[in-house]
């Protein structure tokens, strides 16, 4: 398997895998990913910006993520908790695995490449938040070393679950 940046050309194999984890999402009456969000301009701007990357098998688009080193407005305030340090951090978003592939720990093997990742810009953290229904990824988290901090609101107000790592 290769973890590389994404181009233009995945796109397509990018929204195939966000629109069967929206229709999951949905099918499980969880309230995340919904709306038309995200969409082929949110992974074009994802690719644009640098901050789009994708798990390949044999050439094949299998998972995809988006990280960046620039922080999060919508972490500035934590409710009910903290987070465990205030030094730079890395954010993961939008992440999401084949379905053809769950089970089979992609999602693990994507997070371990941000962290070589991580560790080679000297970044010591990284934050996540996910739905409070998404239990899938929850666990995952947890599996992979991520501490409970606290609740943030996204721009809407949505609630959201908030975890960090230190490496």
């Amino acid at each position: 398997m290769e973890f590389s940046k994404a181009v233009e050309a995945d796109v397509n194999s990018i929204m195939k895998i966000i629109n069967k984890a929206q229709a999951y999402f949905k099918q499980q009456d969880i309230n995340q990913w919904q709306d038309n969000y995200p969409n082929f301009e949110t992974v074009i701007n994802d690719i644009n910006n640098g901050n789009g990357y994708v798990l390949l098998e044999d050439n094949n688009v299998i998972g995809t993520v988006v990280f960046t080193f620039d922080g999060e407005k919508n972490y500035e305030v934590i409710y009910n908790g903290k987070w465990i340090n205030n030094d730079k951090y890395a954010v993961i978003h939008r992440m999401a695995v084949d379905s053809n592939y769950k089970g089979m720990g992609l999602a693990s093997i994507i997070i371990k490449n941000i962290e070589e990742i991580c560790l080679d810009n000297q970044i010591y953290s990284i934050r996540i938040d996910t739905h409070i229904e998404n239990i899938s990824m929850k666990k995952m988290l947890l599996k992979n070393g991520f501490e409970y901090c606290g609740i943030i609101y996204l721009d809407d107000q949505s609630k959201r679950v908030a975890y960090e790592k230190t490496l």
